[in-house]
C-alpha cells in the first residue's frame, strides 16, 4: 500500500472532516500518499483527486460539513459509472479508498468492494440507520442540536400554554425523532416504524392538560406518515372537535450543519483512524463502526444487505415517562 484516497458521500454530517483529518494523518503517520476525492461518487468519475498534505487538513476538526464536499451521482449507481470511478483512481495511482458515508454511501463502496477493489467504509450518517455501528458520525450532534429546539420551544409553549410540533430529519428512521423525545422530556413521539393515530395524539395531549401541565412537545419524524405536516392539516380539520390547534417547528438541515460536539470528533477520529490502520493490516471490503463499545469491522456486503432495527422497547419509555 503506496497511495490511499478519502471522500465523503451522502447528507454531511458533523465530524466528517475530523474522520477525513484522521485518515490523512494516519496515511501520511505509515509513509503513504494521501489523496481526496471532491464531490463523492460524482467527483470520482471525473477523476476530481488531489493530493493532500498534512496541511491540507488543518485547522478543520471544529468545522462542520465536508471540505471535499458531497453530491448526487446517479452514474455511480450503473457498472459503467463505477468502472469509470476505477479507471480514475487507476490513473492516479491509488490503491485503496476511504468512503465516509451512511447507506448509500457504504452501498457504493460495497459495489467497488465486489469489483475486487480495496475499499474500507466509515459510519457516518445523522440517521444512525446503518447497520454495523451503534451510533454513526453526526449523530450526537444532530441529536444536541434538536434537543436544545426542544428546549427553547417549551418556554414558548409553556408561556402561551401551547402545543407544538417539533419534525427532526431521520429519513424513514425513528431513531433522532425517539432521542429527542426521551431526553426532551417530549408528551409524545411519531416515529415510522410504529404506525400512530392523530386521535390517540389528541387524547395524549389533551391529557397532558388536565394533568395540569402548561404545555405539549410532540417529536416527529420526518418519515412518519404523520409528519408535521400531515398532523397539523389533520388538527386543523378536526379543530372543532379537539378544541385545540397546533404550531409546529421543522428543524430540517439545522441539525447536519452544526460544528461537531466532542463526542462525534472523537468518534470520527477513531474511526477515520482504524480504516487506515485496517487498510494496513490488509483488511478490505469492510465497515468501521462502534460497535458494543469498540470499534470493529462489518463486511461491507453484510452492511449492504441488512437493515438496522430500531429499539422500540424506548418507545414504551418514552410513553412512560411522558405520563
Amino acid at each position: 500500500m503506496k497511495h490511499i484516497a478519502v471522500l465523503t458521500s451522502g447528507g454531511d454530517a458533523p465530524g466528517m472532516n475530523a474522520a477525513i483529518r484522521a485518515v490523512t494523518r494516519m496515511g501520511l503517520e505509515l509513509g503513504w500518499r494521501v489523496s481526496g476525492v471532491a464531490q463523492g461518487y460524482a467527483g470520482l468519475i471525473a477523476g476530481d483527486i488531489e493530493p493532500f498534505t498534512a496541511r491540507s487538513v488543518s485547522g478543520i476538526i471544529q468545522q462542520g460539513g465536508t471540505i471535499l464536499g458531497s453530491a448526487r451521482c446517479p452514474d455511480f449507481l450503473t457498472e459503467e459509472g463505477r468502472e469509470r470511478g476505477l479507471r480514475a483512481l487507476a490513473q492516479h495511482d491509488v490503491d485503496a479508498l476511504v468512503v465516509i458515508g451512511g447507506n448509500g454511501s457504504q452501498a457504493g463502496a460495497n459495489a467497488l468492494s465486489a469489483m475486487g477493489y480495496p475499499v474500507v467504509g466509515v459510519a457516518s450518517t445523522i440517521d444512525n440507520d446503518l447497520y454495523g455501528s451503534d451510533i454513526t458520525i453526526g449523530v450526537d450532534t444532530a441529536l444536541n442540536i434538536a434537543l436544545e429546539a426542544i428546549d427553547r420551544l417549551k418556554v414558548t409553549a409553556s408561556s402561551h400554554q401551547r402545543a407544538f410540533l417539533v419534525e427532526v430529519m431521520g429519513r424513514n428512521c425513528g431513531y433522532l425523532a425517539l432521542m429527542s423525545a426521551i431526553a426532551g422530556g417530549a408528551e409524545a413521539v411519531v416515529i415510522p416504524e410504529v404506525e400512530s393515530d392523530p386521535e390517540i395524539i389528541a387524547t395524549e395531549l389533551r391529557d397532558s392538560y388536565r394533568r395540569g401541565k402548561s404545555h405539549a412537545i410532540i417529536v416527529v419524524a420526518e418519515g412518519a406518515r404523520y409528519n408535521a405536516e400531515a398532523l397539523l392539516e389533520f388538527f386543523k380539520a378536526h379543530r372543532g372537535r379537539l378544541g385545540f390547534e397546533l404550531r409546529a417547528t421543522t428543524l430540517g438541515h439545522v441539525q447536519r450543519g452544526g460544528a461537531p460536539g466532542a463526542y462525534d470528533r472523537i468518534l470520527a477520529t477513531r474511526l477515520g483512524a482504524a480504516a487506515v490502520e485496517r487498510l494496513a493490516s490488509g483488511e478490505q471490503g469492510i465497515l468501521i463502526g462502534h460497535l458494543q463499545g469498540e470499534i470493529r469491522a462489518t463486511p461491507l456486503a453484510e452492511v449492504a444487505a441488512r437493515k438496522k432495527p430500531l429499539d422500540v422497547n424506548l418507545l414504551k419509555l418514552a410513553d412512560a415517562l411522558a405520563k
